[in-house]
């Protein structure tokens, strides 16, 4: 029997499968970044009986927003939207985290307000695109944080959690990997501050940990979990002791108790390669430094997901492209049947086409 397909425990929530939706851009929403009905049925196609969907990164801050048409959770105007989403996932018997979201220095001045700088903790640019109106755009310079504005955007990270408390979610993720702002506060090449968020590990992972404390004083520590990239290089990031920062981390999130780790497996170019270079910290390496569930991401394929689960190396699977492209991808994987090719120029942004009309193998099958 598939080892992927036996029930898994993910802090409160009992889980009959361990495939996982990885949470994935669209940029679908309304105006007010308010979840529109499209979003709705897109989620609904992709829930499934006692599996766990990961929502799209979601700003907690009209300022942590990189991504024109992203639906947001920084106001209450977007609640009922999420609704909606929350309620048909839970029709179907699943289960839905939102991931928390501030991507930092990785915007630009058009999606600030009153065409300011985006934040960061060091005034250092990153390499790469922001998704503004008008297409896309070079990450702007970024200002760095004062000390006294910290506390703030904390507390943005505790808002959007109540938030999504809620509009019916059933526990949140804190975004700290893909060179967002937790991560750029967590590595040296990027935080460069000599206050008491920078310099020694301790210190660049409190920003990260201060957030995860955030999110437990709304939800519980058993329905809060983390995603990090500890040998992603996305947004020009880089360490210069990835295995002791990140063991740092992971043994302090076990610490506090959390649901889950979610770790981005490293790749090379979009491919499934492993380095050949150093070797990559990934799910395997962290697994002796957090006690609890453990979700590995990152190009998976079925073969692949089902290795790295029966070696123990991961709890749990998250498929990215593949959701995409299969809204029944569990009940793909379950009985072995091709999969959809997914649309890369339909990703980010549109409409239904490549985003909702993505065939089960049902009517496939009939057609």
């Amino acid at each position: 029997m598939s080892k992927l397909f036996t029930p898994a425990q993910l802090g409160l929530y009992q889980l009959s499968h361990r495939v996982v939706m990885a949470p994935l851009t669209r940029m679908r929403s309304d105006p007010g970044d308010i979840p529109s009905e499209l979003m709705v049925e897109y989620y609904t196609q992709r829930a499934s009986e006692g599996g766990l969907i990961i929502s799209e990164a979601t700003p907690v801050s009209i300022r942590g927003n990189g991504y024109a048409g992203a639906p947001g959770i920084y106001a209450d105007t977007q609640i009922a939207g999420w609704r909606r989403v929350t309620d048909a996932i839970h029709a179907k018997g699943g289960r839905i985290f939102q991931q928390l979201w501030h991507v930092g220095r990785q915007s630009h001045v058009d999606l600030q307000p009153n065409g300011e700088a985006p934040v960061a903790p060091s005034a250092i640019a990153a390499e790469g695109y922001a998704y503004t109106r008008r297409g896309e755009a070079p990450f702007s310079l970024p200002r760095a944080l004062e000390r006294h504005e910290i506390p703030g955007i904390i507390e943005e990270f505790r808002a959007g959690a109540e938030r999504a408390l809620r509009a019916g979610f059933d526990g949140v993720e804190i975004h700290g990997a893909n060179g967002y702002l937790p991560d750029q506060f967590l590595q040296d090449g990027t935080n460069k501050r000599i206050d008491d968020y920078g310099g020694p590990i301790e210190n660049r992972a409190r920003f990260l940990l201060e957030v995860t404390e955030a999110a437990i004083s709304a939800w519980g520590a058993d329905r809060v979990g983390m995603r990090i990239s500890p040998s992603g290089k996305y947004g020009s990031m880089s360490d210069s002791n990835p295995p002791a920062t990140f063991g740092y981390v992971a043994k302090e999130l076990d610490r506090l108790g959390i649901a889950y780790l979610h770790v981005v497996e490293p790749r090379i170019k979009g491919t499934e390669e492993i380095s050949d270079g150093q070797a990559p910290l990934a799910a395997q390496h962290l697994r002796t430094k957090f006690s609890r569930t453990l979700i590995a991401a990152g190009g998976f394929a079925p073969d692949s997901a089902e290795a790295i689960v029966a070696a123990g190396d991961a709890d749990l699977v998250a498929f990215g492209r593949h959701f995409i492209a299969n809204p029944d991808l569990p009940e793909r994987l379950r009985r072995g049947l091709k999969l959809n090719r997914y649309d890369r120029s339909t990703f980010y942004g549109g409409d239904a086409r490549g985003y909702t009309d993505y065939p089960t193998a049902r009517v496939a099958s009939v057609a």
